[in-house]
């Protein structure tokens, strides 16, 4: 039986792309990525992601379990935090990969479009 210290370094990867692998996870790791000291607390979350209390919460402790968020309690306020500052740059980067890779295929369309009708054949329509 492997430990968790020996599991492969490209397996912990595997699962922290799993935990970030859900629209409303990478939106909220966005508006904290966007927010002050990157922490925000959860009626700030629940409003800006339109989310049902309970689904944010679920979202919330997936991220929690893989060590992206950190949360603290005062009095009855619950925030989050990036767990650590890197996070934000992983989804800067991943942002500047989706638009150049957006931009491609955008360019290559428009070179598509631009060739005579009869070097399209019925699989490129």
């Amino acid at each position: 039986m492997i430990t968790a210290a020996q599991t492969p370094l490209y397996e912990i990867k595997a699962n922290l792309f799993k935990a970030l692998a859900h629209p409303a996870r990478i939106r909220v790791l966005e508006l904290l990525s966007a927010a002050p000291d990157y922490s925000a607390p959860v009626s700030y979350l629940l409003a800006e992601t339109g989310l049902e209390a309970s689904h944010l919460s679920q979202h919330l402790a997936t991220l929690r379990r893989h060590g992206v968020v950190s949360s603290s309690r005062s009095a009855n306020a619950v925030t989050y935090r990036l767990a650590h500052p890197k996070i934000a740059e992983l989804l800067a980067i991943a942002r500047t990969f989706l638009l150049d890779s957006l931009a491609d295929s955008n360019e290559q369309l428009k070179l598509a479009q631009g060739l005579p009708s009869e070097h399209l054949s019925a699989s490129d329509s």
